[in-house]
């Protein structure tokens, strides 16, 4: 069915401002798809959130919106834009390609103490300046942080977060965070420092950086509650001196005797290998205007710099601020401070989805779960698409192009603000003359009246996700004007085919047509009733009452076979975009585990094999398993997506996993379970 207006559910501008593609992470009451920002083009991580679903976490969401407003770092993710609607919460922020740093330890197992360093000079670096503007983090682990396309750490989730009013000394008292990572004082119920806690938990998570497991760890958490409290766990051979030590300090029970994150600034393991502190000032302050970002946007809007810039500084976060924090972005990588040639959104004008898509890069709409719209890139082929193929038509306003790769593509564009294009529909039998100039004289006279009387096509009518034929343009050789033209009646669809003769035609002539059309098999006329839309558009000419179009028409059309010919492979159904019948090829990524199998199916069968005996139920889509796992109350507790897929460069099969939902530690170990049960 297609996706209908209403069922966007308040996404409308969303839409006007970005193209949406896959679920790229869920969690417990939110779901981040990847998009791209229209006018600068630049990827971002689009986080969706239903009111309802919040209930009481309400207030958390907004607490994580105003700390991510007023936090502005080079080690921090960035926030672009928020849009809210009565029933949605739209939060559109830095996309980090490389995922979470949790992922990426499990991959390496362990991470040597030199690359440590590296990553933990930036969570030194971003917790300094989070602490400097009034903020405790209280839930650092590494699942909320993320590798950027730098490899460099992002900071992430500021949804539990505390700002005290009196100030980073001021006690709080809620007990929260992930229970492996908490202090001490905050799993007993006792008031607490925020920057203290803090400090416990980036303890533990350099402990996980340089081990690849957790210094205090049970399936029992009165155990593990026991196990912290203590503050006794075993330090494994391979850690240096310096590395124990630091630890020792930073996982002290008493939260006066640990170190302070002032004291990490300039500690001797963290100095180790470099000649300075770590430098922990924003690079990019709050407020700071960008000359050339402003001139960009000036020059687009049409307004004046000095107006540009006082819009800018008004940080809103709405797709002006977006729209500059994302040329900035593109300034500090390199790349050309440019938009695309659009104006920015009014009320009058086009949407920047119809604008924006107007690119030599296919896309295909599929519809989601939760009703959305989402594009699938040809160029993010390292994600996978979210749900089926959306077969509906064309929306009103919206004219389909012909993509000119060789795989002649089609793009299918569905906005909820189409109304606003001034894009009219090509009535039927006028579409041709936009590819022949000798119809044009004529069809200009009749345009006005065209563009007020263009009917509308179905709204249940299919539209195959195929480049609708164009009419072969016949040669001279056989544009003689006495050609006799195939019709379908449209009374009789795909049973039997009638042959309209030419006045002036010869039986003879009239009789080879005839048998000709005889002669076609079944099977070709059902593909050409598959779609009684997409054949009247290409038989339309052919199928005219008046004289002198079919004359056109038959000049268009050419040979009889061949026209048909074309017809039939354009309207066949291999040429439309399928599930995958074989594994993709990817790079070989720190998520992917390797095989020493060359053959894929037998892969997964192990796979599959193996699911049932560890209590996950999966839904299969060609080579991917979006696998489950369930609670006593019925509840998802764990849900994440297995893929069988070849590795580029390497003649072996590898298997992509990606965690979704759950606990991060409990899922690594029910993964590797699954593919030693696989004998993978």
């Amino acid at each position: 069915m297609p996706v209908e207006r209403t069922e966007l559910r308040g996404a409308d501008e969303l839409h006007k401002y970005y193209e949406v593609y896959e679920t790229i992470g869920s969690g417990g009451f939110a779901k981040v798809k990847l998009g791209r920002h229209i006018l600068t083009g630049e990827k971002v991580a689009i986080k969706i959130m239903n009111k309802k679903d919040l209930g009481d976490d309400l207030p958390r969401v907004k607490l994580e919106i105003d700390a991510m407003r007023n936090l502005s770092h080079q080690h921090i993710c960035r926030l672009y834009q928020v849009i809210e609607t009565s029933t949605q919460i739209f939060m559109v922020i830095e996309y980090c390609p490389g995922g979470e740093l949790f992922d990426y330890i499990i991959a390496k197992d362990r991470l040597p103490e030199e690359e440590t360093r590296v990553f933990f000079r930036q969570i030194v670096s971003a917790i300094a300046y989070v602490h400097s503007q009034g903020f405790a983090h209280r839930d650092l682990k590494p699942e909320n942080l993320l590798i950027d396309g730098d490899h460099n750490l992002k900071l992430i989730d500021f949804g539990l977060c505390a700002r005290p009013k009196g100030g980073l000394g001021y006690e709080l008292m809620t007990c929260c965070g992930s229970p492996a990572y908490a202090a001490p004082e905050l799993i007993q119920g006792k008031a607490y420092i925020g920057s203290e806690a803090d400090v416990w938990s980036m303890g533990v998570l350099l402990f996980a950086l340089l081990c690849g497991y957790l210094p205090f760890d049970d399936d029992n958490c009165m155990v593990l509650y026991r196990k912290i409290t203590r503050g006794k766990y075993d330090n494994p051979h391979w850690l240096s001196a310096g590395s124990v030590l630091l630890m020792n300090h930073m996982m002290q029970v008493d939260p006066k005797l640990r170190l302070t994150v002032r004291q990490l600034l300039d500690h001797p393991w963290v100095l180790k290998d470099y000649n300075s502190p770590v430098e922990w000032h924003s690079r990019l302050p709050l407020g700071h205007i960008d000359e050339d970002c402003i001139t960009e946007m000036a020059v687009n809007m049409k307004r004046s710099r000095g107006s540009t810039t006082e819009l800018v500084k008004e940080w809103r976060y709405d797709h002006t601020t977006a729209t500059y924090l994302l040329l900035l972005s593109k300034k500090q990588r390199g790349k050309p401070v440019r938009l695309r040639a659009q104006p920015l959104l009014h009320e009058d004008s086009c949407s920047p989805l119809h604008q924006g898509l107007q690119t030599k890069e296919s896309l295909q709409f599929s519809e989601d779960e939760d009703g959305f719209i989402v594009g699938s890139l040809d160029f993010c082929s390292e994600y996978l698409d979210d749900g089926p193929f959306l077969k509906s038509q064309t929306p009103q306003g919206v004219r389909e192009r012909r993509d000119k790769t060789p795989n002649n593509k089609v793009m299918k564009m569905t906005s909820p603000v189409v109304e606003r294009c001034d894009y009219s529909p090509m009535p039927e039998r006028g579409r041709a003359a936009r590819h022949h100039p000798e119809r044009r004289a004529k069809n200009q006279e009749h345009s006005t009246e065209d563009k007020e009387n263009t009917v509308v096509q179905e709204r249940d009518a299919d539209t195959f996700l195929v480049p609708p034929p164009q009419t072969p343009v016949s040669s001279k050789k056989n544009s003689r004007p006495n050609k006799n033209i195939l019709t379908t009646p449209n009374d009789n669809i795909g049973t039997k085919t009638s042959v309209t003769p030419r006045v002036g035609g010869s039986a003879s002539k009239d009789q080879k047509i005839k048998k000709a059309a005889e002669n076609v098999e079944p099977a070709n006329l059902e593909i050409m009733a598959l779609s009684p839309d997409r054949r009247s558009r290409s038989l339309d000419m052919a199928g005219s009452e008046d004289s002198g179009k079919k004359r056109r028409a038959g000049k268009m059309f050419g040979s009889l076979e061949r026209g048909l010919d074309k017809v039939i492979t354009m309207l066949t159904p291999s040429k439309r975009r399928g599930p995958r019948d074989r594994p993709r090829k990817i790079k070989v990524l720190y998520n992917v585990t390797l095989t020493n199998q060359t053959n894929p199916d037998q892969v997964l069968n192990q796979i599959l094999s193996a699911l049932p005996q560890k209590n996950v139920d999966f839904t299969q889509k060609g080579y991917t398993l979006k696998c489950q796992t369930w609670g006593d109350f019925g509840k998802v507790t764990m849900a994440f997506e297995l893929e069988v897929c070849f590795l580029q460069k390497l003649d072996v099969v590898g298997v992509r996993r990606q965690r979704l939902k759950g606990d991060a530690w409990v899922y690594k170990h029910l993964v590797e379970d699954i593919l030693s049960a696989s004998s993978i």
